[in-house]
């Protein structure tokens, strides 16, 4: 399960990730709220910790942003504001729900794994046309066939079927998979792209990666009746 965690304070940013970590989350952090708003928006993750006092951009300001994206990744406001007015414009902002500091680690952990169980996040792997991805196994799977990715390969092929149909951009995928510090460019993702490719064709899947001119990839299958 990926959380993406967007805090100003690193101090508390490093400490609430490394917890979430310890207990196997993988969890990206971003320290305002311009940049966690990108990030969010990528589609790519299974929970948003968002923190609500933040300098460009607060909380309410993001939450907004994201769910006018139609991004329904289920967000946990974090916040030092605990009045009554305050949580309701975190709720009416597109909040799932609202934790007030300083909080017990207990009870984060407590909210963290409800949100997820309410999106079936506990599911382990993604499905489209007559091919799966096994999350827990890094592994493309057609029938009988199946092939093991690099864990490149594998969060490149997470972002696509996560997107399902809609576009990836490519400066998209870069972000999520190298980051957005990263040196990495645009070509290292059509290379990735190309070994997915291969590997799609291997094992029959139905399943394309397509490239939308300027735009960047999208996944399609072939005998559409069969898309879940």
């Amino acid at each position: 399960m990926k959380i993406l965690m967007i805090e100003d304070d690193k101090p508390l940013a490093e400490s609430v990730g490394a917890l979430l970590e310890q207990r196997g989350f993988e969890v990206e952090r971003v320290y305002d709220g311009v940049s966690g708003a990108e990030y969010a928006e990528l589609g790519v993750y299974d929970l948003l910790i968002l923190d609500v006092l933040m300098p460009g951009m607060d909380g309410y300001q993001v939450a907004r942003q994201v769910r006018a994206a139609r991004c329904a990744t289920p967000i946990l406001m974090l916040t030092a504001r605990g009045g009554v007015e305050d949580r309701i414009e975190g709720l009416n902002a597109g909040a799932d729900y609202y934790l007030t500091k300083p909080f017990d680690s207990r009870e984060l952990l407590a909210c963290v794994n409800a949100l997820l169980r309410r999106q079936g996040g506990q599911v382990d792997e993604l499905v489209l046309g007559n091919t799966a991805l096994e999350l827990d196994s890094c592994t493309l799977v057609c029938g009988e066939r199946g092939v093991r990715l690099s864990a490149r390969e594998f969060d490149v092929m997470r972002v696509l079927f996560q997107a399902r149909d809609r576009i990836s951009p490519k400066e998209a995928i870069l972000a999520k998979v190298w980051g957005y510090d990263s040196n990495a460019v645009e070509n290292h993702v059509e290379v990735y792209v190309g070994f997915l490719r291969k590997k799609l064709a291997s094992i029959g899947s139905n399943v394309r990666i397509a490239a939308v001119r300027r735009l960047g990839y999208r996944l399609e299958v072939e005998n559409f009746s069969e898309m879940i």
